[in-house]
């Protein structure tokens, strides 16, 4: 289901508690609503949907992802960027990591399985920034 983009400062500034596998119906809201956003959204996190829940969607190579509990494990290359954000009105600057490890899990079968990948450039950038939401961090 489509959803609206929550701008509401105190909800987004709450962390987001553990997602289990009973939450897939958020992954799934996450990527219509992203779908109903024309190519114009990389990345979105539960609560932008109103769901606090630490759950991540985004785009890679034309294709979506959804990622449950994600964390950064291990960062390199720091860099500062302005970024942007569907849930504030203006751009801020951030540091992140050019190339990042990241501990998630993902649905398969119906159960939540750990996975661990190394993300680079912009696929890492946009998923630090989800990150962030899950972490009650503004950007």
């Amino acid at each position: 289901m489509i959803k609206e983009i929550v701008t509401d400062i105190e909800f987004l500034q709450q962390p987001c508690e553990a997602a289990t596998a009973d939450d897939a119906s958020v992954a799934q809201d996450l990527f219509d609503t992203m779908q109903s956003m024309d190519g114009q959204c990389a990345c979105l996190a539960a609560n932008q949907i109103g769901e606090r829940k630490a759950i991540v969607a985004y785009e890679e190579n034309g294709q979506l992802y959804a990622i449950f509990n994600p964390a950064i494990k291990q960062g390199f290359i720091p860099y500062k960027t302005r970024e942007g954000c569907f849930s504030l009105p203006v751009d801020s600057e951030v540091r992140r990591f050019k190339r990042a490890i990241i501990t998630y899990e993902i649905l398969k079968d119906g159960q939540l399985v750990p996975r661990q990948r190394k993300f680079a450039d912009w696929t890492a950038e946009i998923i630090q920034h989800g990150i962030d939401h899950c972490n009650g961090v503004l950007v």
